[in-house]
């Protein structure tokens, strides 16, 4: 196994405290990451991305000198990083780039491109000069991007486009001009003005789209080009509207209702940050997510989504691709985005779910989504017998939510992939973890990267003292 560097990224969305605190012991963020310092922290990137890929220390294979950056290292040593499988499929790269992310203030309202808008993107830019590292640039690489997020600490977001009648609903009782034309285009009976613009830019997937699908659209284009002289007064609307539906509840609180209530209060949050930004209101068609420790979401290629607040680990495809509508300061390519969005009402994928053959046991949860590139594993090593909470506090959540047959208490020696390129982050307390190679002891905020030839891994606690990790793998 080998020490890997997390890259920290100080995004303006990012907390001044979460990232800091469990990074502090860490070595990799300098002073400016330090608790105190001014600046915030939004991401630490465990990555063989060639934009941004982490540094490699203290190797326990001789023939990869550290330091040295892990694409590098990848492509110097293909079979013994990443595996003869992993390279077959996806080449001399690591196949996920693993984050641990966490939102003071909500992010931007997005799309990841799919993937032949991402080939097409990325060849546009690239003829177009548009330098790799240009603010300006939307395609990073050639690949769609898939992504799933597991909570650490509670996280709110939304994601996809919410099922039924609820959208409309909420856009009512908006007092504003743009909800207006919304509810419009949402009902078809007479769309709004926007309809033939929104039309023009519809995806080459929507001519086998259905009805509903196409009013998705036209609502959403509607809330991300409407222009600044229509869009003064869309917080104060908002908070009038959250307002009205909260004097108006009863008790106890229907479900419809609940959602309702969380749509608003992230729509709110949002427009708390970017007021006058009439994107904010495309948050009401979309589902709210709240996550506790554990909990999970899958977001596939094309989705839209906005994370609102929150901590947690995320793990996708090796993508930087990025498309943002709105809600950021950053760069926006609503166009590239378009082409590219899932307008399918569904409820949020959770790939704890069982129908992703994932499973909880001996204190570790798996997360498998259906993509080739990527799995997340979130463990607990050292709790004595004698603890009250002999059963750590992830599960018991999991427990509740799929029953609680999830728990099954076994050997204490967790048994994690064998096979393919590893990256294992301790995020609490001390770990002691062995491979076929060696062995060591991390401390929180601490990461190795196991290489595929290094077989399987072993994570037990040091001494009596309890550690928790998340293990990012390949899932085969």
């Amino acid at each position: 196994m080998i020490a890997i560097e997390a890259v920290p990224k100080r995004y303006a969305w990012g907390s001044y405290d979460r990232l800091q605190r469990l990074f502090r012991d860490c070595g990799t963020l300098g002073p400016a990451g330090e608790p105190g310092v001014p600046g915030p922290l939004a991401e630490m990137w465990f990555s063989g991305h060639a934009g941004s890929p982490s540094l490699l220390h203290d190797a326990d294979a001789p023939d990869i000198p550290g330091p040295v950056n892990l694409d590098d290292a990848i492509r110097g040593h293909t079979d013994y990083m990443v595996g003869p499988t992993a390279s077959r499929m996806f080449g001399p790269v690591l196949p996920y780039l693993f984050k641990v992310i966490s939102a003071r203030i909500p992010l931007s309202l997005q799309v990841h491109p799919i993937d032949f808008e991402a080939r097409a993107g990325y060849n546009r830019e690239q003829d177009a000069g548009v330098p790799r590292q240009s603010p300006e640039r939307s395609f990073k690489d050639m690949l769609a991007k898939h992504e799933m997020v597991v909570a650490l600490e509670p996280f709110e977001a939304s994601v996809g486009f919410m099922p039924g009648a609820l959208p409309r609903r909420m856009l009512k009782l908006v007092d504003h001009p743009v909800a207006a034309d919304m509810v419009a285009d949402l009902s078809g009976d007479k769309p709004s003005p926007n309809a033939v613009v929104a039309d023009a830019m519809m995806p080459v997937a929507s001519r086998y789209w259905t009805s509903s699908q196409r009013r998705i659209f036209r609502a959403f284009h509607l809330a991300v080009t409407a222009p600044a002289d229509r869009s003064a007064g869309v917080a104060d609307a908002l908070c009038d509207a959250l307002t009205r539906l909260a004097d108006s509840e009863g008790s106890p609180l229907q479900p419809s209702r609940r959602t309702m209530r969380l749509a608003f209060d992230n729509a709110c949050k949002a427009a708390a940050a970017f007021p006058d930004d009439p994107s904010v209101l495309a948050l009401l068609l979309m589902n709210p997510v709240r996550l506790g420790p554990g909990e999970s979401v899958f977001i596939p290629a094309g989705l839209p989504h906005a994370y609102i607040r929150g901590t947690a680990a995320e793990i996708m495809t090796n993508s930087d691709n990025v498309l943002r509508a709105g809600m950021t300061p950053k760069h926006k390519d609503i166009p590239n985005l378009l082409r590219s969005l899932n307008c399918s009402p569904a409820v949020p994928v959770d790939p704890r779910a069982a129908s992703f053959g994932t499973f909880v046991t001996s204190d570790v949860a798996t997360y498998r989504p259906h993509v080739n590139e990527f799995m997340l594993a979130y463990g607990r090593v050292g709790a004595s017998e004698g603890q009250s909470e002999s059963v750590w506090p992830v599960l018991r959540r999991l427990a509740a939510r799929y029953g609680d047959s999830v728990i099954r208490r076994e050997s204490r020696r967790i048994a994690l992939p064998s096979q393919g390129p590893r990256v294992l982050l301790c995020c609490s307390g001390l770990l002691h973890c062995a491979d076929d190679e060696g062995d060591r002891v991390l401390r929180q905020g601490q990461a190795v990267f196991v290489p595929a030839a290094a077989g399987h891994i072993r994570i037990e606690p040091v001494g009596n003292a309890a550690g928790s990790f998340l293990l990012a793998s390949t899932p085969f």
